[in-house]
């Protein structure tokens, strides 16, 4: 594994759920930060959330009280859990790592969640 990898994207009607996952970590690349971005069509890649090494988490107000990121250390895992979802959640969710010591940052390919309205 190169770069992180991304899974669970799909169709949603507004007020749904969805959880995406991603791989982060692998046995040379330990990341301390963990953290999800978005990227709607014809707009800037923004910020979703993260999480560093000790679960502090940190949101966007736009996703804030309806999005959670957790981790899995044992699975190298971290997931993006949306409730609530508005047809403005519309975007291709990229994760993202860093391992802030190495100064190293990997995206991943990306996964298109689609809310309907």
């Amino acid at each position: 594994q190169v770069q992180p990898v991304e899974s669970g994207g799909g169709v949603v009607q507004a007020g749904g759920s969805m959880r995406l996952s991603c791989l982060a970590s692998t046995r040379i690349f330990r990341p301390n930060v963990l953290g999800w971005y978005r990227q709607a069509p014809g707009k800037q890649r923004e910020l979703v959330g993260t999480i560093i090494s000790n679960g502090i988490t940190n949101y966007s107000e736009s996703v804030k009280d309806r999005f959670t990121i957790s981790t899995d250390k044992a699975k190298n895992t971290v997931y993006l859990q949306m409730n609530n979802l508005k047809p403005e959640d519309t975007a291709v969710y990229y994760c993202y790592a860093r391992d802030s010591y190495r100064d190293m940052n990997k995206w991943g390919q990306g996964t298109q969640v689609t809310v309907s309205s």
